[in-house]
């Protein structure tokens, strides 16, 4: 029997699927099994399976297009090996990757998974980038960030007692399996780059609202039960008559209702949102809280002192907290109106992605993808470097402004994020923020933009 059963997933991927196939038979171990799986592909995909179908290593399988998750759950019913790995058929393995991969397991009983770094190639093979993790558990203690669902390598019997892999989200196994994992069982990472990760136009990773769309039902899936022992979630949206770009900014018409009217909108939608907040020193808000006609939406007075740009939130958090939560058990999520395009999902990812790492609260952080300077007495200096270089643990994040989830606990102590603040990231055009007049018209202009578009 083998000790390792490798699958290459391929759909469409037969301009690479040779160099992915050569690189596990030039391991510098044997014991291993290679299942060459082609899910529907169009393209010569089957011709290169062919060359290596009589392989004595090799079994071949074919399925109609029903998606990786599914493909991964087929490879661990077939897999005759006591680990698993899978290489996508776009990327490739270094010599060495199993032999490796496969000493720590032996060394450990308890080890159920290990994943290594990768180098980021082009479509052309050229690397252009060393992603690098931070060790877990010395370097990495908020366990937040999955390994990538390819090539990291996992005891089948571990991953059929967790029960396999989701099929009805179609994106995003490495969090699936890393956040049923994860805190049940003991993993590692290594630090050497073991594979070859190549990015193309044809990458999954390239569809980004299936993979946002997929994170998020996860965490949400993840975390439910651990939520029900941080209750009350509030919703908090804090307003102010003045000392934003305009007055009464949460007043404003973007697309026929007001900046409020849509974050009170959003918050409802949640499932995992008990009650909604409105804190403002303008009476005329109640009204717009009011008109909801909703048991889940409150409105508490603000004094006009902590609306000055001096002030601190943490002092208009804790008053609301004292009224919905005097306990202090519960965790606020708070808005900010001035960006109008934040969805529910958003709001609810800053609630899960708290639960999810254990952290004292959650922010929505946009990376950084340009290189940004101090000033020295020997002119400018860059802080990162640039992007394209950049390994994973030394990306820079901006706050995003959209929403931060928090322990009301942080409040009593006088903070907003308490000790450990984790993040997740979120788009640019939800990250929009109006910060001036011209900024509001800009919204409004993109908001008609998109209704034209919608009804082409």
């Amino acid at each position: 029997m083998p000790l390792i059963t490798v699958y290459i997933a391929s759909r469409n991927y037969g301009h690479f699927l040779g160099d992915a196939i050569e690189s596990v038979l030039q391991q510098t171990i044997d014991n291993w099994e290679l299942l060459l799986i082609d899910d529907g592909s169009i393209d010569d995909t089957s011709r290169v399976i062919d060359l290596y179908r009589e392989h004595p290593k090799v079994k071949v399988h074919r399925t109609e297009g029903i998606g990786l998750p599914a493909v991964n759950n087929l490879a661990l019913r077939e897999a005759k090996g006591e680990y698993i790995i899978r290489l996508d058929g776009d990327d490739v393995f270094d010599l060495h990757i199993l032999q490796i991969l496969a000493s720590h397991l032996d060394r450990d009983s308890e080890l159920a998974l290990v994943f290594p770094d990768y180098y980021l190639v082009d479509e052309s093979g050229e690397i252009f980038a060393h992603e690098r993790r931070q060790k877990l558990y010395s370097n990495d203690h908020l366990m937040d960030v999955p390994p990538n669902g390819a090539c990291t390598m996992v005891r089948c019997k571990v991953l059929r007692d967790l029960g396999g892999y989701r099929e009805d989200l179609g994106a995003q196994d490495g969090l699936d399996l890393w956040v049923k994992l994860k805190d049940q069982h003991k993993t590692t990472n290594i630090n050497l780059p073991l594979f070859y990760y190549r990015r193309h136009g044809q990458n999954l990773t390239e569809q980004p609202l299936q993979i946002v769309n997929a994170r998020r039902e996860l965490k949400k899936d993840a975390t439910l039960k651990q939520l029900d022992l941080v209750r009350p979630i509030t919703a908090v949206i804090p307003c102010r008559r003045f000392y934003d770009c305009v007055p009464d900014l949460w007043n404003q018409v973007l697309a026929g209702r007001s900046l409020l009217e849509r974050d009170i909108e959003a918050c409802l939608g949640s499932s995992i949102i008990n009650n909604v907040v409105v804190t403002c020193d303008n009476p005329a808000a109640e009204e717009t809280v009011r008109s909801f006609d909703s048991s889940r939406v409150d409105f508490v007075p603000r004094d006009e002192r902590s609306t000055l740009r001096s002030s601190n939130i943490v002092d208009t958090l804790k008053e609301v907290a004292r009224t919905v939560d005097p306990e202090s058990r519960g965790l606020i999520v708070m808005r900010y109106v001035q960006t109008p395009f934040v969805s529910t999902g958003t709001i609810e990812e800053a609630i899960t992605s708290l639960a999810v790492s254990g952290a004292d609260s959650a922010c929505a952080v946009e990376e950084i993808r340009s290189r940004i300077y101090r000033r020295t007495s020997f002119g400018l200096l860059p802080v990162n470097e640039d992007h394209a270089l950049l390994i994973g643990s030394e990306a820079l994040y901006r706050d995003a402004s959209t929403c931060i989830a928090l322990r009301n606990a942080n409040l009593q102590k006088g903070s907003l994020t308490g000790a450990i603040l984790a993040g997740f990231v979120v788009s640019t055009a939800e990250s929009f923020f109006i910060s001036s007049a011209h900024d509001l018209e800009v919204a409004r202009a993109l908001v008609g933009d998109a209704k034209m578009k919608a009804s082409v």
